[in-house]
């Protein structure tokens, strides 16, 4: 696989990182932000299966080169920039494609395009550990996904009719697939099938729908790791104004307050009111406080 701009992807490294540098050339135009950190996914995933090997030195070092280009032409968006927006940016696109490809199994549109919303969300969860590790409920969704792509795939293969939604709970157990198990193209050339809705291009507001869907976000991720990114700008060192109810806060805190609003935000655009004032909560006592509801 060649990608304009950088070397052709070495042997030892396609098993591995070859479909998250597809996800990202799908997204170069459609959103840039999904594009860099699929590329820097696949950059450090890279780094650890082979950066020995003249090849793969060689592709990693104009992958390197074609990371910090893009990082220059993306200097206005801020979700490049800052961790907590990027976290937040691939985390909302990854559920709401997500959430797409839940809707349209349930409704029983079975297509291509409904393996693919699944599995890209599953790979856009992958790239998330790029910020640190998994939330519970991230990792069930993550793990669903890939399951669900490789069932509906199997059952298309095979003309049978898939089941709509989870299966039933006692064979839920050991259902976990490796994506690079699967047979189908995920390339961007999937036509939906006859009546069937394709996955929007970009991730739009779920349907409204009469089943209880996932839960896709019910608290809030541990900090990202110190030094996951390396292409991600460190935060300078800044004393906090003044407390109005005369606590001392520490620059940490007040990150952990703006962790929690965005998390409310994007609960708010599934209409989960419960999640939003639990985390609205959370903010508001941890800035009054200084005490964190964890």
């Amino acid at each position: 696989m060649a990608t304009p701009g950088f070397a052709a992807v070495p042997t030892s490294l396609k098993g591995v990182i070859q479909k998250y540098l597809r996800v990202a050339t799908e997204h170069d135009k459609r959103d840039p932000v999904i594009a860099y950190y699929c590329r820097l996914y696949a950059m450090q995933q890279g780094m650890i299966v082979d950066k020995n090997s003249p090849e793969a030195r060689q592709f990693l070092v104009s992958l390197m080169d074609f990371l910090e280009k893009s990082k220059i032409q993306l200097k206005d968006e801020e979700a490049v920039h800052n961790e907590l927006c990027g976290q937040a940016h691939v985390e909302n696109y990854a559920l709401k494609l997500f959430l797409y490809a839940d809707n349209e199994d349930r409704a029983g549109n079975f297509n291509k395009n409904v393996i693919k919303a699944f599995l890209t969300s599953s790979l856009l969860m992958d790239v998330l550990t790029n910020f640190g590790e998994l939330s519970e409920e991230i990792e069930k969704n993550r793990k669903y996904a890939k399951w669900k792509a490789l069932y509906i795939n199997k059952c298309l293969q095979n003309g049978e009719t898939p089941m709509a939604g989870p299966m039933p709970e006692e064979n839920e157990e050991g259902l976990s697939f490796p994506a690079n198990q699967m047979t189908f193209s995920t390339d961007s050339g999937l036509d939906p099938a006859p009546g069937a809705h394709a996955p929007p291009s970009t991730p739009q507001d779920p349907p409204r729908t009469d089943y209880q869907a996932p839960t896709l976000h019910t608290s809030p991720q541990p900090a990202p790791r110190s030094g996951a990114n390396q292409y991600s700008n460190v935060l300078p060192d800044w004393t906090p104004p003044p407390n109005p109810a005369g606590v001392k806060l520490t620059a940490e805190q007040f990150q952990k307050g703006i962790k929690y609003c965005k998390f409310a935000s994007s609960a708010m655009q599934y209409e989960d009111a419960v999640t939003a004032i639990a985390n609205l909560t959370k903010a508001l006592k941890l800035l009054t406080t200084g005490v964190d509801d964890k």
